[in-house]
């Protein structure tokens, strides 16, 4: 899951501007219900049954590093198939409110192909750079959220002004508004302290949010920075002396 706490951001995107993130929301909400950690399908049985179905589940469409930096073919496909799995409700809606919010803005300044590229590509380095530095893990990864977190890097970088209003538990859920530029880079930064802290083990991956959060600030840097102008001097008309 991305966070604690909820945003809002002060403006409305029409459904038909963000085909791809609406589509993506939609899908993942689908996977879910239709797989054993909803609890909506009997094909998985109850009780015990149904935790080992959870953990083959995950474990077959998941990231293990450990399978993964081995290199076998079906293990290098688990970065793309894991962004489509959660393994809860909370874990679901969770990061399904932060791409309902971000992403739709996102998506209409990038384009609807490139935004589709952008959040599978990101989100996929993302797992994989989660595996490199977890490389002798045999815990399973699933969630979109280093393609989430991917999402909200681009965004302080195209939207640094838009008010985001947030909900912080420690200040009793009392809603304030405050710019991009202030709000994303506090949540990168109660991620990197999180990740010194996380032990190893089932928990929240936040080193995979801090890799999804830099490749997406970055590309959008790169894609979006306009370039340097220089001013050319205009030619001077013919038969005037030059110095």
């Amino acid at each position: 899951m991305i966070g604690n706490w909820s945003t809002t951001v002060g403006r409305t995107v029409r459904a038909q501007s963000a085909p791809v993130t609406y589509g993506l929301i939609v899908l993942c909400c689908v996977i879910f219900v239709i797989g054993p950690a909803s609890g909506f399908n009997p094909t998985y049985g109850t009780g015990d049954a149904l935790v080992v179905a959870q953990r083959a589940y995950f474990r077959r469409w998941g990231v293990v590093p450990a399978d993964l930096l081995n290199g076998t073919p079906g293990a290098l496909l688990t970065p793309a198939t894991a962004l489509f799995i959660h393994g809860s409700w909370l874990h679901l809606l969770g990061n399904m409110l932060f791409f309902y919010v971000f992403g739709a803005m996102a998506e209409e300044r990038m384009g609807h192909f490139e935004f589709a590229l952008f959040y599978v590509g990101c989100g996929y380095l993302a797992l994989v750079g989660y595996a490199i530095a977890n490389s002798t893990s045999e815990q399973t990864l699933v969630g979109a959220s280093g393609a989430i977190s991917a999402v909200l890097g681009a965004f302080l970088y195209l939207f640094p002004k838009a008010r985001v209003t947030s909900l912080f538990p420690f200040l009793f859920f009392l809603p304030l508004r405050f710019p991009a530029w202030i709000v994303l880079p506090f949540w990168a930064a109660l991620q990197w302290l999180a990740a010194g802290r996380s032990p190893s083990g089932p928990g929240v991956a936040y080193l995979a949010h801090l890799v999804g959060f830099s490749l997406g600030f970055l590309y959008a840097w790169v894609r979006f920075r306009r370039p340097t102008r220089v001013k050319v001097p205009a030619a001077a008309p013919e038969g005037d002396n030059q110095p």
